[in-house]
């Protein structure tokens, strides 16, 4: 085990540039793919990350430093610092529990295919890191490592499950056949939106509001442009922030760029994956007795669509404004102001591209997330102590987007029955894999 460990630590060491190509290439041979297009679909897929890291890199570099500043000048009595779920990979793949949990987490998910426990085959494996994550979360409530190891698995089982019942809408939301997104994180929001959407559907004057990006180009012409609206953001942020013209204009530009350059990215990304899926299908079609296996990636394959980069850049202004008036709140949005699409982008889908739908229901999540991570604060700050990770601060820490409805239920659990009630959502969430996949073959989304 510790040499398996040891490759893992090899690989994840080369980078998600290198290593997910890599893993590409290996999964397009495995079902037959032939080695110059497994090699072009690797290299591909590569290419597709270097672009969306340096997209990400602008927005965070551009509009994530002006909202730093604003938070300086109207946000001095927020005292938790957001370090940003970015740092959620090289934590959990720095420590012993994350390493063991990568070839566990495959092993797993090929039995459970075999047995038709679940259509998804996870390779998105620097998101392993969530699940991972959820695990430390455990051993920091318990202090025992194996609840530690229960709680990452029972992650893992929960991502296969929510992969699987909202793959339908989300692969034709977005154009996707065969892929599933197996990101927890983006999966969370899925599950709050649904619930959101109905209450929507049930207001008055409310209900008749309709506004996706096609709708808004018509009726307010280059206005409702996502591009434009990048731009207005950008503005508005900058002045904000108190730059001059010049670094507004910049700023403006920027995010502007952003909201057109990403779709493309995105597309690039899919262009390697599309062969491997297609692959996938035929492989299982022969092998497996007929069994659907989708392939589960990354949620940024999601987030270049129109309606979810302008919910997302709407939301980076509002994030703020919801920080300096909520009682109680004490986090100042900061490190995960570039990664608000990861949060919002399988909410999307649920609300039908609507933008209005998408931002109040953004909004909402927001303030849960904003609630939920200044309580959460103490338990993510003991995570990174008992990773001995180096964050450069002796206060507490914690990230909006890992105050998510999964961490708060385990550390719930975990307070008030212990490992017991995480074994038994364990053995829950696994009921229901089968009986979704096994017995009722139930596609509810």
């Amino acid at each position: 085990m510790d040499s398996i460990a040891h490759i893992f630590q090899w690989l994840i060491n080369l980078g998600g540039v290198v290593f997910l190509p890599i893993i590409i290439c290996i999964i397009g041979l495995f079902f037959r793919v032939s080695l110059s297009k497994a090699i072009m679909s690797g290299i591909t897929v590569g290419i597709g990350i270097v672009g969306l890291g340096l997209v990400i890199t602008l927005l965070s570099q551009s509009l994530g430093v002006a909202i730093q500043q604003m938070g300086e000048q109207y946000g001095s009595s927020l005292s938790i610092m957001d370090i940003g779920c970015g740092v959620g990979g090289p934590l959990a793949f720095s420590t012993t529990l994350g390493l063991l949990l990568i070839p566990a987490s495959l092993i797993i998910n090929f039995i459970f295919i075999s047995l038709g426990w679940t259509r998804t085959l996870n390779v998105d494996i620097w998101n392993f890191w969530f699940a991972i994550f959820l695990g430390l979360v455990a051993y920091a409530v318990t202090g025992q490592y194996w609840v530690g190891i229960l709680g990452a698995i029972t992650a893992i089982m929960l991502q296969w499950l929510l992969a699987d019942l909202f793959q339908k809408r989300v692969s034709s939301f977005f154009g996707y056949p065969g892929i599933a997104v197996t990101h927890l994180m983006a999966l969370s929001g899925a599950v709050v939106a649904i619930p959101l959407n109905w209450l929507f559907d049930r207001i008055p004057g409310f209900n008749k509001l309709n506004a996706d990006s096609e709708t808004l180009t018509k009726k307010f012409g280059i206005f409702g442009d996502t591009v434009v609206i990048g731009l207005i953001i950008g503005l508005v942020v900058g002045i904000l922030a108190g730059y001059d013209a010049s670094q507004i204009g910049q700023l403006a530009i920027s995010t502007a760029a952003v909201m057109k350059i990403m779709p493309k990215m995105v597309a690039m990304f899919m262009e390697g994956l599309l062969p491997i899926a297609e692959a996938a299908r035929e492989f299982t079609s022969k092998k497996l007795n007929g069994k659907q296996v989708n392939i589960g990636m990354d949620a940024a394959l999601t987030v270049g669509h129109p309606a979810v980069m302008a919910t997302a850049l709407i939301m980076v202004p509002i994030s703020l404004l919801l920080a300096l008036v909520l009682p109680g709140n004490k986090v100042l949005p900061f490190g995960d102001l570039a990664f608000y699409a990861f949060g919002v982008c399988l909410m999307v889908p649920f609300f039908k591209g609507n933008i209005i739908r998408s931002i109040v229901g953004g909004t909402v999540y927001l303030v849960i997330c904003l609630y939920m991570s200044t309580w959460l604060a103490p338990t993510i700050t003991e995570v990174f102590h008992l990773a001995q990770y180096d964050v450069g601060t002796s206060g507490l820490i914690t990230s909006i987007l890992c105050g998510l409805w999964p961490v708060t239920l385990f550390v719930l659990l975990l307070h008030h029955t212990g490992y017991i009630g995480l074994g038994v959502l364990a053995l829950i969430i696994l009921a229901l894999l089968i009986y979704i996949n096994k017995i009722r073959k139930i596609e509810m989304y």
